[in-house]
C-alpha cells in the first residue's frame, strides 16, 4: 500500500471510527498501525511489516488467519445463501452446528445470537424468567457473580459486571446484583506466602476462606427472603479481572453450594471455551466436571472469522417456555442476524478442526511451551506473579515484588511492555497491568520463541523506568 493510501486510511479512522476501550484523544494523536492481512499467526501492516498475533485479535481466533478449511466452509456457503431469517425457517448449517454444540457440552438446547454479550444477555432472561415461571412462591429475582467479573457491555450483562472503572458510569441503568470473593490466590488476604520470585506460586495449604465466604453469601440471601436466581461465572479464568486462574477444586465447591440453595448456574465461556484452558473437553466447566444449567459461548465459535454466539440451556429451562400458543409462554427475545448460515457454516468446520488429533496436540505443544519458557520473566523485579492455564498466558506487573504493590493504572505499566512488544513485531493487548499472551493454536515452536523473546525484551527495555 503507498504512502498516500495509508495516510488516507489513517485520516479517515481519525475523522470518523470511535474505537473500543480506547482514550480517543491519545489514539487521534497517534500513529496506528492499519493491519490489512494475515496467514497462520502471522499479521501484516500496510507497510508490509510483519507482526505475531499473541493475542489471537482479542482472544477469538483459534485456528490461525487464513486457515484453508475455515476459508473453503465461508465460500461453500457463500455459493448458497448469506444469510436467511431463524424467525420461521431453519437452515442446515445452524442445526447442524447446534448438533455438535449440544454433544460438546452437554445441554441439549442452543439459542444463537452475535456476540459474548447478546449471549450472556439471552442466558439472564432465560434464568429469571425461568425462576419467575417455576418458583413464585419464593421470589428469585437477585443474581450473584464474582468481584472483578465482567460479562459484557449490554445493560443486563453490565449488571452482572463488578468493575467499578467499566460499570460504575451506568449504575442509573442497571439492577442490583450481588457480589462474592474471587479466588484470586495471588493477592487474596489470606495468603501468607513469601511473595518472590521462588516463592510467588507456592501458597500457605489453603482453607477455602473464599468459599466460605460464597456460602455465606448466598446463605444470607436465602435467610433473609432474597434468594438468588443464579450464579453467574466465568469457569476456570477470570479474563477481564486480570487473568485470575481459579484453583482446582474451586468450581466445584460453589458450584455444590449453589445448588443447594436452589441457585441455577450460568456459566460465561465466552473466553473460556472451545480448549483454551486444556484439558480433554472443549468447555473449562465440563473439565472440572461441572455443567451448568445456561452456557454462553461467542469469540472463538467460529474461530474468529465472524459474529457468533450461542447460548445453551437445559432440558428443564426449555421446558419451562413451551406450551400452548395462547399462553404466551414463548421467549420472545431475538437477533437479525440470529443462526446466520456463514458463521454457522465455519463455526462448524472450527469444531471439526478442534476434535482433530493434530489440533489436539498442537494444543497441548502450546500449552507445554508456555508452562517451560515463562517462569524465565522471574529475572525482572517488576513480575509479581506468572499465571498459566493451558494455552493462556498472563503476567502481572507489580511495583513491589515482597510486599504484591501495583502499578497505578494511569502509569500505563502493562500497555508500555505492550507497546514496546509491538515494535518488536508482536501484538497483544493488557488487562489494566497483566500482560497476556494468548495466541493462535497453530503458533510453532519459533513463533512462541519470539513472543517470549519480544515480551522479555520489553520489560528489559522499560525496567529503568
Amino acid at each position: 500500500m503507498s504512502k498516500q493510501g495509508i495516510r488516507s486510511v489513517v485520516a479517515m479512522d481519525h475523522a470518523h471510527v470511535w474505537h473500543p476501550f480506547t482514550q480517543m484523544r491519545d489514539w487521534l494523536g497517534s500513529r496506528p498501525i492499519v493491519l490489512v492481512s494475515g496467514k497462520g499467526s502471522v499479521l501484516r501492516d500496510a507497510n508490509g511489516k510483519e507482526y505475531l498475533d499473541a493475542n489471537s485479535s482479542i482472544w477469538t481466533n483459534l485456528h490461525g488467519h487464513r486457515h484453508p478449511r475455515l476459508d473453503m466452509a465461508v465460500r461453500r456457503q457463500l455459493a448458497k445463501v448469506a444469510h436467511v431469517s431463524a424467525l420461521g425457517f431453519a437452515n442446515v448449517p445452524a442445526s447442524r452446528l447446534a448438533s455438535r454444540l449440544s454433544r460438546e457440552a452437554g445441554l441439549p438446547k442452543v439459542f444463537f445470537s452475535d456476540d459474548g454479550s447478546t449471549a450472556m444477555e439471552t442466558a439472564l432472561k432465560l434464568a429469571h424468567e425461568f425462576t419467575r415461571r417455576t418458583r413464585r412462591a419464593r421470589a428469585r429475582t437477585r443474581f450473584v457473580s464474582m468481584e472483578g467479573a465482567y460479562h459484557g457491555d449490554t445493560v443486563g450483562a453490565v449488571s452482572l459486571g463488578h468493575i467499578d472503572l467499566f460499570h460504575r458510569a451506568y449504575g442509573g441503568l442497571l439492577f442490583p446484583t450481588d457480589s462474592v470473593m474471587s479466588p484470586y490466590c495471588y493477592r487474596c488476604p489470606f495468603n501468607r506466602a513469601r511473595p518472590d520470585a521462588a516463592d510467588a506460586r507456592s501458597y500457605r495449604k489453603c482453607n477455602w476462606e473464599c468459599v466460605g465466604r460464597f456460602e455465606s453469601v448466598v446463605t444470607k440471601a436465602s435467610r433473609h427472603g432474597k434468594a438468588h436466581a443464579a450464579f453467574v461465572y466465568e469457569p476456570v479464568v477470570q479474563g477481564a479481572a486480570g487473568m485470575i486462574m481459579q484453583p482446582d477444586g474451586w468450581l466445584q465447591r460453589v458450584a455444590d453450594i449453589a445448588r443447594g440453595h436452589g441457585l441455577l448456574l450460568v456459566a460465561d465461556e465466552v473466553m473460556t471455551g472451545f480448549g483454551r484452558t486444556g484439558g480433554d473437553g472443549l468447555f473449562a466447566g465440563n473439565n472440572q466436571d461441572v455443567v451448568p444449567d445456561l452456557l454462553a459461548v461467542a469469540k472463538g465459535l467460529s474461530g474468529g472469522y465472524l459474529p457468533l454466539a450461542a447460548t445453551l440451556a437445559s432440558q428443564p429451562i426449555f421446558d419451562a417456555f413451551t406450551g400452548e400458543y395462547g399462553e404466551f409462554k414463548t421467549f420472545f427475545h431475538g437477533h437479525s442476524y440470529t443462526a446466520n448460515p456463514l458463521g454457522c457454516a465455519v463455526a462448524l468446520e472450527s469444531m471439526k478442526l478442534l476434535s482433530s488429533k493434530a489440533s489436539i496436540r498442537q494444543r497441548d505443544l502450546l500449552a507445554s511451551w508456555m508452562q517451560r519458557d515463562l517462569p524465565r520473566l522471574w529475572r525482572h523485579d517488576a513480575v509479581g506473579d506468572i499465571r498459566v492455564e493451558g494455552t493462556l498466558g498472563a503476567v502481572e506487573l507489580v511495583r513491589n515484588r515482597a510486599t504484591r504493590q501495583p502499578f497505578h493504572l494511569a502509569e500505563r505499566v502493562g500497555a508500555r511492555v505492550c507497546d514496546a512488544m509491538a515494535r518488536r513485531g508482536v501484538l497483544t493487548r493488557p488487562v489494566g497491568n497483566v500482560v497476556v499472551l494468548m495466541p493462535p493454536y497453530c503458533t510453532t515452536a519459533g513463533q512462541w520463541g519470539r513472543i517470549i523473546e519480544a515480551i522479555d525484551d520489553a520489560m528489559e527495555e522499560l525496567s529503568p523506568a
